[in-house]
This record gives C-alpha cells, sequence and structure tokens, in this order.
C-alpha cells in the first residue's frame, strides 16, 4: 500500500484549494494552476490541510499520485520551482533580449529561445540561466528544452547543463 497518499498536504497561509466539477484547483502568490482529478479519488480540505483518500482499494496507487503532483501544485503557487542551467564552452553565452532567451553556442546563428506562458527567464551572468514559474512539470520542460540545443558531450564537457549535473568524461582517442 502506498504510504505516500495517508501523508497529508499542509496549505501555507496565501493558498487556496479548491474542488469542483472534477477539478483541482489552487490559487497563492505564484499563480494558479488546474488539474482534473480521476474519478477514484477523494479530496477533503480541513483544518488548513488537504487529505486524499481512495475509493475502492485499488485506487491507491493513483491516490499516491495525486498527492505527490497536488503538492507540487501547493508548492508552486506558494514558493514556485526553479532549474538553473549551466553554460560551458569557450564563447558559450547567454542574454535575455526583450522576454526572448538568446543563446551563443558554437552554431554560426543565435538561438532563439520564446518561454511559454508562465514561465520566466533570467540571466544572472553570461553563462548562467535560471528557469521559474509555479508548475512544476512546465519548468523542467523548459530547461530540458533549452539544454536539447547544446547538450553535454562527453569528451570536453562543453554545452548546456544542469547545474551540479555530473558529466561522465571520455578519455580521447590515442595514437
Amino acid at each position: 500500500m502506498s504510504r505516500i497518499a495517508k501523508k497529508p498536504i499542509a496549505l501555507p497561509k496565501g493558498v487556496e484549494l479548491k474542488i469542483q466539477d472534477g477539478t483541482v484547483a489552487t490559487k497563492g502568490p505564484k499563480g494558479n494552476l488546474s488539474m482534473a482529478m480521476p474519478s477514484g479519488v477523494e479530496l477533503k480540505v480541513e483544518d488548513g490541510q488537504a487529505v486524499l483518500s481512495p475509493v475502492t482499494a485499488e485506487d491507491m496507487a493513483i491516490t499516491g499520485t495525486m498527492r505527490s503532483v497536488i503538492a507540487n501544485m501547493v508548492q508552486g503557487v506558494s514558493e514556485g520551482f526553479q532549474r538553473k542551467l549551466e553554460l560551458v564552452g569557450v564563447g558559450y553565452r547567454a542574454a535575455m533580449q526583450g522576454q526572448d532567451l538568446n543563446l551563443s553556442l558554437g552554431f554560426s546563428h543565435p538561438v532563439l529561445f520564446k518561454p511559454p506562458a508562465g514561465i520566466t527567464i533570467t540571466t544572472p551572468s553570461q553563462t548562467e540561466v535560471l528557469v521559474a514559474g509555479a508548475d512544476k512539470q512546465q519548468v523542467g520542460e523548459v530547461a530540458a528544452k533549452i539544454r536539447g540545443f547544446r547538450p553535454p558531450e562527453p569528451y570536453k564537457g562543453k554545452g548546456v547543463k544542469y547545474a551540479g549535473e555530473n558529466i561522465i568524461r571520455k578519455e580521447a582517442k590515442k595514437a
């Protein structure tokens, strides 16, 4: 049985959780998020906590999944999520051009990336990119798209990598 599903979700001050017409909606200082609720899961809000329970024993797995997703929604609208990327390589630079991210990644042309709604991108330095937003899945997806323009290569480690990511290096060809 899932132990995660039994753990209640604490609702911080300023965060509202509403259930109506099969959807769960969260509202907080960082924005609004909503998603469809599966039919096998019941959600109750009482005493500043949200408690999920399965309708039948077979619904325990989806209840644990929904608990994690709703906890991420609550954290997203209260604190938000961010992902940091680093550019490694000679001449690799990032700069904001209005709302768009302008990347120089060793190609013959600059790479322009337009962030989707709800995502903010900042460049604290020329070799760092911060992707922030309320939706954890969307923040990770945008960071993966930016990393996908030039993933780190295994010989010199050049490319766009996540902060703290360990690149497994290969040995070069020997004569």
